[in-house]
């Protein structure tokens, strides 16, 4: 795509000096930088264009950095970086060396708090007003919250926790997609309409400064006031879950009325403890085609504003594994799916409309997820939880104590395995292996290409399958279209191999990286062996096909820490192998900013490094 880079955002004036009229022009502009970038850099859109304005009345209502702005999950925080001193750097965007896609400590001191994943907001928001609240340190902490996260149990855990009257804690929960509705009914407007208007707030502040003046009673009065408002909602109203727990609710509010939100984060900013901003937003908003279609312009490549965003013609890893789905699911009816709001981006948006009372799309809930599954299993049933590598993360626990030890079989899919562009450190799927391979009965296999997973799958949903728990681990895009006919099936069925016996150099790898690796191992006249089940691995027929070599090299898309390349060479130890060993693994460390390409460049793993390599040329063996 063309380059047509503009000026570098700035802030003409002070957001406090501008007038109304300057404001509404900075919204529009905010969302035209938005809109640019995005399309040339790809990254999350809807979202961002939707909290355009309530960003600017956060930041005139709070002093930042000294006051806190923590976003959850952080792709609604494009606003805010232009508005903190980033427009200059904003057409760097998701690019290697450039601004992150989510907030990051590092990036400004107005990002007190790093995200990519879900539903953390909250609990660090408490932690941050608990310290200013042992400190004595006049300072609001607030946290902004897509609705989708309220599907997240960390929220819940957290609120349980803000019911501290003492805290400077505000809630922002910012409603784009999912129907949260506290109070219900036409007398349920009105009375919100009636509660966040200017007089309201005035007058509650003065008639309760003149009850404190009565004489010894002011603060019985007051408490007696409250007792009756409170009655007074409770008749009219029906219950509200914030307030239960001891959290203040305001709203629900036109997030796209700056004036009106100013006005009530003012208020919230007066309130004693926890208070909670219920704001409704439109995702895509100044872009029609994001308008209408908000799940598209989600999480977009880049695309051409003129014509918008389009799918690709050419089927990915989760696309393939969806059509496999389907196919299962006409002949298994104890077949059912699993996914932690998903259902696209792993693929089953297929398998959810072919068998819809099979599907279950738990919001963002991969903890619940996973045990959820567990239970479908118990009962008879044969669950397949499809989730996001860096994701999968967050259910280890539920995996070991919920499946494993009690014996009950499950098929997991982790989407977006090995590097993974655009989303940086957050949303990188380099350790599932150094977590999963570890746990007892579970079986991982790695396919690298579409032939290799449809194998794989079959053998993952097998019902007289001897593993207990199956992972199929799938990179993130498309095949390569390196042909790997040419790799030779062991006995075995966990690896393949392409060479002649009793080679000097021997390169070991898994997964996508198996077509550089063949192109290489060509080039460099080395013997190549593809895993196909990384785990457990097979490693007596492993090492009796590696024979005599004098070299080793192993490639992983990974962590070495307990992953396949470490395994291997603690074994080759074990066993007294003579050779010497070689290793290329992903260094945690990172960078892990950039396109596909650039990360593999980055970390070795493309054709031109990998041959380098094998050859000595690189003076790195």
């Amino acid at each position: 795509m063309e380059d047509v880079r503009h000026e570098p955002f700035t802030l003409q004036k002070p957001l406090r000096e501008m007038t109304d009229a300057e404001l509404d022009r900075l919204a529009e502009e905010l969302r035209q930088e938005i809109l640019q970038t995005v399309s040339q850099n790809g990254g999350h859109l809807a979202s961002n264009l939707g909290a355009v304005e309530a960003t600017i009345a956060i930041h005139r209502v709070f002093d930042l950095p000294k006051d806190r702005l923590i976003f959850d999950v952080g792709h609604q925080c494009y606003a805010h970086k232009l508005l903190t001193g980033r427009g200059d750097r904003f057409h760097t965007l998701r690019q290697r060396d450039g601004l992150s896609g989510f907030t990051k400590r590092s990036e400004s001191e107005c990002d007190p708090f790093g995200a990519g994943h879900a539903g953390t907001s909250l609990s660090a928001a408490l932690g941050f007003a608990e310290a200013d609240l042992l400190a004595g340190r006049d300072r609001h902490t607030v946290a902004f919250v897509g609705d989708g996260a309220f599907t997240n149990g960390m929220i819940y855990e957290a609120l349980n926790n803000c019911s501290d009257k003492r805290l400077r804690l505000i809630l922002i929960l910012n409603e784009n997609d999912m129907s949260i509705s506290p109070n219900v009914g036409g007398l349920s407007r009105y009375l919100t309409r009636i509660r966040v208007s200017k007089g309201y707030f005035t007058f509650k502040h003065r008639f309760q400064s003149l009850l404190k003046k009565v004489p010894r009673i002011g603060e019985s009065l007051i408490k007696g006031s409250r007792r009756l408002k409170n009655t007074v909602k409770r008749t009219l109203m029906t219950g509200n879950l914030f307030e239960h727990l001891g959290v203040h609710y305001l709203g629900p509010l036109d997030g796209h009325d700056r004036r009106l939100l100013e006005r009530v984060l003012e208020e919230a900013k007066r309130r004693e403890g926890c208070t909670l901003v219920h704001i409704c937003t439109k995702k895509g908003k100044g872009y029609p085609p994001a308008e209408e279609h908000p799940e598209r312009y989600h999480s977009v490549s880049p695309f051409d504003l003129s014509v918008g965003a389009s799918a690709s013609s050419q089927p990915t890893f989760s696309d393939v594994f969806g059509e496999l789905m389907v196919r299962a699911g006409k002949s298994d009816p104890a077949l059912c799916a699993v996914t932690a709001a998903m259902s696209e981006g792993t693929g089953l948006y297929p398998f959810s409309c072919a068998f819809p009372e099979r599907f279950y799309d738990v919001g963002i809930a991969e903890e619940h997820a996973m045990t959820f599954a567990a239970g479908l299993s118990a009962a008879g049933m044969r669950p397949v939880y499809a989730v996001y590598s860096t994701f999968a993360q967050r259910c280890n626990d539920q995996l070991f104590h919920d499946s494993l030890i009690q014996s009950l079989p499950l098929t997991l899919v982790f989407d977006r395995c090995g590097l993974v562009p655009g989303d940086g450190v957050t949303h990188q799927g380099i350790y599932d292996v150094s977590i999963y391979a570890a746990m007892p009965g579970v079986c991982i296999y790695s396919p690298a290409n579409y032939a290799d997973l449809s194998r794989c799958f079959e053998a993952a949903v097998d019902p007289n399958r001897s593993e207990l728990c199956t992972i199929l681990r799938l990179p993130r895009g498309r095949e390569s279209r390196t042909d790997l006919s040419c790799l030779t099936d062991h006995e075995t069925g966990g690896f393949r191999t392409f060479g002649e016996t009793g080679a000097k150099k021997v390169l070991i790898t898994y997964g996508r990286l198996s077509a550089n690796a063949l192109e290489a191992a060509k080039a460099a006249g080395v013997k190549l062996i593809s895993l196909l089940r990384i785990a457990p691995l097979d490693r007596e027929a492993l090492f009796a096909e590696i024979g005599g070599a004098g070299a080793l090299y192993l490639a992983e898309e990974g962590v070495y820490s307990g992953g396949v390349a470490m395994q291997i060479a603690a074994y080759a130890a074990s066993v007294g192998f003579r050779g010497r060993i070689f290793t290329r693994t992903v260094d945690p460390s990172g960078p892990f900013s950039g396109s596909e390409s650039e990360l593999f460049e980055a970390f070795g793993f493309d054709l031109t490094s990998l041959t380098a390599w094998l050859t000595g040329e690189d003076g790195k063996n």
